[in-house]
Formats: C-alpha cells, sequence, structure tokens
C-alpha cells in the first residue's frame, strides 16, 4: 500500500513558481514554437497599445547570439506609482504576478489581443534575465529581474522625452534547454502577419545576426494581404 494522503501532502504554489514548474501549462511547451511564444506575449501587449491608439510604431531587436530580444512600443508606458493596495510599484506587480493587469477592467483598453500582466509575468517567469525601461510622466524607469525575481526595486534613470515600454528578454536554458536560439524567419514571417491583421501597424525588425532592419507595415491591411 502507498503511504498516507493527508494535508501535508498538498503543494502549495505562489507568486509565479508554477510557471517555472509547469511552463507548458502555460506558453505550450518548451520547444522551438513555446520559446517563441514568449515573443508573441510581449508584442501583443505593444499590439494593443497601437490599437487603442496610443501608440504608432514597436521595433523588435534580435541579438547578434539569438538568444536575447528586445521589444520597444511608444505607448503610455506601464504604470510605476505605487498600487494602493498592494503598496508596490504597478510595474513590479505587472511584471512579476499572475493576472495582474489593464485589462480585466473595461477603462484601460476598449480593445486587447493580448492580456497585459499574464503575458508578461510569464515571460519574466521563464527568462534568467529580463530588464524593463518605461517612459512616462517626463522620466525613465528601470527594473531588472532574474527567473522572476526583482534584482532591486524600480528605480528612476532621470529625465526622458516621449513615453513607452522597452523589454529585453534572455529565455532561461534551464527551461528551454538548447532550444534557446530565436529564429530569425519565423520572427519576420509573424511580423509580417500582424501587420496585415492591424492595418497601419509599423513594426520594425532589426536583426542582430545580419545587420539588416525590415518595415513590416500595410497600410490596408488584409485587404492588401488578399488582392
Amino acid at each position: 500500500m502507498g503511504k498516507t494522503y493527508d494535508a501535508s501532502d498538498i503543494l502549495v504554489l505562489e507568486g509565479i513558481e508554477p510557471v517555472r514548474r509547469r511552463p507548458a501549462m502555460y506558453i505550450g511547451g518548451t520547444d522551438k514554437t513555446g520559446l517563441h511564444h514568449l515573443v508573441w506575449e510581449i508584442l501583443d501587449n505593444a499590439i494593443d497599445e497601437v490599437i487603442n491608439g496610443y501608440a504608432t510604431h514597436i521595433i523588435v531587436e534580435l541579438d547578434k547570439s539569438r538568444e536575447g530580444l528586445r521589444i520597444t512600443d511608444n505607448g503610455r508606458g506601464i504604470p510605476v506609482d505605487k498600487h494602493p493596495k498592494h503598496k508596490k510599484s504597478a510595474l513590479e506587480i505587472i511584471m512579476t504576478t499572475l493576472h495582474a493587469g489593464g485589462k480585466f477592467d473595461t477603462g484601460s483598453y476598449i480593445h486587447s489581443g493580448g492580456l497585459h500582466g499574464v503575458g508578461a509575468s510569464v515571460v519574466n517567469a521563464l527568462s534568467r534575465h529580463l530588464e524593463v525601461q518605461v517612459k512616462r510622466d517626463g522620466k525613465e524607469w528601470e527594473q531588472t529581474y532574474q527567473a522572476g525575481i526583482p534584482q532591486g526595486p524600480v528605480k528612476a534613470l532621470g529625465n526622458a522625452r516621449g513615453t513607452g515600454t522597452s523589454v529585453y528578454f534572455r529565455p532561461d536554458p534551464k527551461i528551454f534547454g538548447k532550444t534557446i536560439q530565436f529564429d530569425p524567419a519565423v520572427l519576420q514571417e509573424t511580423l509580417d502577419a500582424k501587420a496585415y491583421l492591424h492595418k497601419g501597424l509599423k513594426l520594425t525588425f532589426k536583426d542582430g545576426t545580419t545587420g539588416e532592419t525590415h518595415l513590416f507595415h500595410h497600410e490596408q491591411g488584409i485587404q492588401e494581404y488578399l488582392r
């Protein structure tokens, strides 16, 4: 007979720990498809800023090593002020808490393709290194993380012009193993598809492996694709 089964055998995973324990539940797997799903999560957050009228341009930059990637938008910038209930920066809450974000009510976003906060925290949990810079209210702010754990508080970098959010991340080889490199062809194909789906969206891809820059922009969207 097996050992007794009682309350002491129940494991409670808190915070983002369940993501690292069972990544497939959140991104479908740890293969090439799952790896690129991290990109789509952050990209969809940026696209939501565009389709809601707060941003006009998104830049995706792939490292020469293909092991790191940055996504930058010129949207409103993730809020950095302290949350009234949790007494932490909203940025830290969004990046480290599942089911936290601005898309669960009806006031922040009219249209949404991603779930801002759910995707960001999952990407953070599965990255050995992630850093996010935010420009808003005339200043630039930054916080860095390792395996989803903040390496310090949100800090002000100084004055800044404009607004927006920039997320750089390197997926964790402990999670993804040898499938750690992003595929430029997969990235370009998806960026082009996103540009068709959201007419007027401007997506710039900077390929660090070749030094080339590609602009994906289809003013008429799906209508252009169907011609």
